[in-house]
């Protein structure tokens, strides 16, 4: 349709719409037209028409019709008493016999429990924050930073409040030597206090003489670190310290200032602060199965892990929380390579490889040559990184609930978008004691007695309790199988029982 400037004027606008346009829609008076333009927009029909060329025509189309009292479905030749008596009779079968057909009532249970699991389930209010649901999975938005992953102002302000104030207090020689040991209680220990412990590791290794390190600039980079780390059920920043205890519990059990140099020393106690930085809680598979920006950005891999020592240097770019930034180039430098090093191998999918190298080393190992103590370095980061199972049980449990939850919280998110779901993540299918006897027999033992043929005198402190942890989950497994047996054979005999009832009375 042609439309020229010349009449699309107030005065002619009425007269045009009575009968221009409906007569060229061929439609009546009660018709509803709708106007697009030559890019399928819909347009509307004004004074300030602009005028179009025979490249740009308008469409006219009329989207409702007036029917005169004449039932439109006999318009369009279909019989709308007969649908409505099959519909009658369908809602009949289904609502007023005596039961609902099997697959009906199967499908109504389902769906029952989805929504009670949606409505129960808090994480699952994240849904916005990973990426826009309804455009698919493919290059949308990683996470949302502004939204509740992070603190707010107001939460962040009252820990470094009282971080700043602690750090007038000298802290007790009984806390000293408690933060050195692998028995420490995290739990007793809020976030200001742990900043307070992590200055102290840096201040009892004597690294702010050795590295000419600025006090407050060391309390800002603590500061910066804190605020990176997202209020996630397992990987926050309460993690971050048990694992740097946990390093800095083997510096003094070991005793590595004998067998590695303080810049490696400095290195291994820096990455474990800053080695799950900005962790989202959803891990690598989920990143890469879900085609998320960070598994693109790494091209698939360790997303994460690439990801957490991005940030560490993201920090430490800013002058006032560089408390590295008296060093010699060269220092920073092995820092820096330490650092992504140690990072990287926390990913889970190089753990086999990590370990079998070290074995492969043990029997020659040699503290002079390079890639031998790189490979010490990695090892000691893996074992501080998955260590919960070497503390005291009271300890360590609360631990095994956090991960359990940050696991559920992501097979939920999977199923929803119709991704792959790893079995022990999957709350149908795991439990604490399940999900820790095949981890602790196949990936902890076996990589804290490859570190215990290096250094045996880790055996009762970290090798023990894991064993004994193993034999504890054992025990409760074997408690639920029996528990489960007696259900099973108690159900059982109820069935029989109402069987042979119903026998009888016939």
């Amino acid at each position: 349709m042609l439309f020229p400037s010349s009449v699309a004027r107030p005065e002619t606008v009425e007269k045009l719409n009575n009968k221009t346009f409906r007569a060229a829609a061929e439609a009546g008076p009660n018709d509803i037209l709708k106007l697009y333009n030559s890019r399928g927009n819909m347009v509307n029909i004004s004074p300030r028409l602009p005028e179009n060329t025979q490249d740009t025509r308008y469409k006219l189309e009329v989207v409702a019709a007036h029917c005169n009292g004449t039932p439109i479905a006999d318009l369009l030749g279909f019989d709308s008493c007969s649908i409505d008596h099959r519909l009658h009779n369908l809602e009949r079968r289904v609502y007023s016999d005596s039961e609902l057909p099997s697959i009906v009532g199967e499908l109504k249970y389902k769906v029952e429990g989805f929504r009670q699991k949606l409505e129960g389930v808090e994480h699952l209010s994240w849904l916005g924050l990973f990426k826009d649901m309804s455009c698919g999975t493919s290059l949308q938005p990683f996470w949302d930073k502004t939204r509740s992953l992070r603190r707010t102002e107001e939460q962040n302000r009252r820990v470094l409040e009282k971080f700043m104030k602690m750090c007038q207090v000298q802290v007790t020689d009984e806390v000293r030597m408690y933060l050195r040991k692998p028995t420490f209680d995290n739990w007793q220990w809020d976030e200001s206090e742990m900043l307070i412990l992590l200055r102290q590791m840096y201040i009892d290794l004597g690294f702010i003489s050795k590295y000419n390190i600025e006090i407050p600039v060391l309390n800002q980079w603590l500061y910066e670190v804190f605020k990176n780390y997202n209020q996630v059920p397992f990987h926050n920043f309460k993690h971050c310290f048990m694992v740097a205890q946990m390093m800095y519990g083997l510096v003094w059990l070991i005793g590595l200032a004998n067998y590695l140099d303080d810049l490696d020393v400095f290195t291994l106690i820096t990455s474990a602060i800053c080695h799950d930085l900005d962790h989202p809680g959803y891990n690598n598979a989920y990143q890469i199965n879900a085609r998320t920006e960070l598994a693109i950005r790494y091209n698939d891999i360790s997303p994460l892990e690439n990801h957490h020592c991005a940030v560490a240097f993201e920090i430490l770019e800013r002058r006032h929380c560089n408390f590295m930034r008296n060093m010699s180039k060269e220092n920073y430098k092995k820092v820096r390579e330490g650092i992504i090093r140690c990072i990287l191998a926390t990913d889970m999918a190089k753990h086999n490889e990590i370990v079998n190298s070290f074995k492969t080393a043990t029997p020659i190992y040699d503290f002079t040559n390079k890639d031998h103590k790189s490979m010490l370095m990695m090892i000691l980061m893996k074992v501080s990184d998955i260590s919960n199972e070497a503390r005291p049980m009271d300890v360590a449990e609360p631990w095994l609930d956090c991960l359990l939850q940050e696991f559920f919280n992501q097979s939920d998110m999977e199923k929803l978008e119709g991704l792959p779901v790893a079995p022990f993540m999957d709350r149908e299918k795991v439990s604490k004691s399940s999900s820790q006897i095949g981890f602790i027999k196949f990936v902890l033992l076996p990589l804290f007695e490859a570190l215990g043929q290096l250094f045996p005198i880790i055996e009762d402190d970290i090798i023990g309790p894991v064993r004994k942890a193993l034999d504890y989950y054992t025990d409760m497994q074997k408690a639920l199988e029996e528990e489960k047996k007696r259900k099973n054979s108690a159900e059982l005999a109820k069935q029989n029982g109402i069987l042979n009832t119903n026998q009888c009375k016939v």
